[in-house]
């Protein structure tokens, strides 16, 4: 399929992602969000009143989170856009990508924001009063972790439906450290000739404002958080279950940060492109369920259809990127599809430089582009698991624009 819709190349940023409770701990994620957008749409001369439509992903509440996406752009400058708040766990990147793509594709805008922003740290602790409770006491929920630890319709946590994929295909503790030491080598890619490739979407250095946004708390060169592991030192680390084979090595961080992209019509693309030669088009979506408890298998099923959806198979693409909290699942989807799983995340993932969840998309398809991009052009696919056993995925190109 060809979609009506394009990102214009260029019209995108991410912030670096920052550690748990590390530097953005304190920044309320959807003001910090537009505070972002606004600095970003201005270095690109890109005006906000532009905007005739928008969709806020974000799965961590914060204070004001009702007003959602007509908030987010009445603070960029963008009063003419409305549009929805959603929340699909670590597949929000591609679900507002997605809206906002079928709002463009039905005519009913022409110019649309897909920004999604997330602060794991500090999660909200939410009280549910009950007054016919024992007491007159109601229940409480400490939402990051709570949810973290169990997916309420089976009681598991999300590091045994890793362990039950690994079970079921035979993916050991040693293979999953090996591949991490090569995602962490693909990252240190992005951080050659002073982290070049980082720099095609990011501002860096990085100014972090104080929560009031009126001053520089401090400032950051890239990701904060990213782990430089070593063969030995993974080799120390006992798998976190009892009888599992996922140790912390194995898996992702927490993180918070924000990233967006500009989506358009064909004619609005070349408008407000950097460089109007190339041409981001959008050949297909996906979204599967995998098994209760079996959330990376979720993956497999969404890039499938993707790939159905724009016709083309595995093979024709150039690059692959994934939402991987843990190595098992890369693993898994190479052995499964026949991709080539030293090649798959070049420059980075998910599971180097953390997991804000409704970012997390956005930021690896941005990469997506990028790579393509410095390939010469192609088909590019991005696949990743999400809470609830579900997974989402997207296939697009870059080529010359007509």
């Amino acid at each position: 399929m060809d979609y009506k819709a394009e990102i214009p190349y260029g019209a995108y940023w991410s912030t670096p992602f920052a550690r748990w409770q590390g530097s953005f701990a304190n920044l309320h994620s959807i003001e910090f969000a537009a505070h972002v957008a606004k600095a970003e749409l201005a270095k690109r001369g890109i005006d906000p009143t532009r905007f005739d439509y928008g969709a806020l992903g974000i799965s961590v509440p914060q204070k004001h989170a009702f007003y959602g996406l007509p908030w987010l752009t009445g603070m960029i400058g963008a009063a003419n856009a409305g549009g929805p708040t959603l929340m699909q766990a670590c597949a929000t990147g591609v679900r507002t990508l997605l809206a906002v793509t079928q709002e463009i594709e039905a005519g009913m805008a022409t110019t649309a924001l897909a920004i999604n922003c997330d602060r794991t740290s500090n999660g909200p602790h939410i009280y549910y009063p009950n007054p016919r409770g024992a007491g007159g006491t109601g229940t409480a929920e400490d939402w990051v972790m709570e949810n973290f630890n169990c997916d309420p319709l089976g009681g598991h946590t999300m590091l045994q439906t890793a362990e039950n994929v690994a079970a079921k295909h035979g993916i050991g503790t040693a293979e999953q450290h090996e591949l991490v030491l090569r995602r962490e080598e693909q990252y240190r890619m992005s951080l050659a000739n002073d982290s070049a490739f980082l720099r095609r979407f990011m501002t860096l250095p990085f100014d972090v404002p104080t929560p009031n946004y009126k001053k520089v708390a401090n400032s950051m060169t890239g990701d904060e958080g990213v782990s430089q592991s070593t063969p030995e030192g993974l080799a120390k680390l006992k798998p976190v279950l009892p009888g599992g084979v996922v140790t912390f090595g194995a898996q992702t961080h927490p993180a918070d940060g924000n990233a967006a992209i500009v989506v358009t019509t064909r004619d609005r693309a070349r408008e407000l492109s950097a460089n109007p030669k190339i041409a981001i088009r959008l050949h297909g979506f996906g979204l599967a369920r995998a098994a209760l408890a079996y959330m990376p298998e979720a993956m497999l099923p969404a890039a499938q259809r993707a790939l159905q959806q724009a016709g083309r198979g595995i093979a024709q693409m150039a690059a692959i990127k994934t939402n991987n909290p843990f190595a098992a699942n890369d693993i898994f989807f190479a052995r499964q599809t026949g991709a080539d799983l030293d090649a798959m995340n070049n420059y980075g993932c998910s599971l180097v430089w953390g997991h804000p969840q409704a970012p997390m998309g956005t930021r690896s398809i941005i990469e997506l582009i990028e790579e393509l991009v410095l390939k010469g052009g192609g088909f590019g696919l991005f696949t990743g698991c999400a809470a609830g056993d579900t997974a989402m995925a997207v296939v697009l190109e870059v080529g010359d624009a007509a």
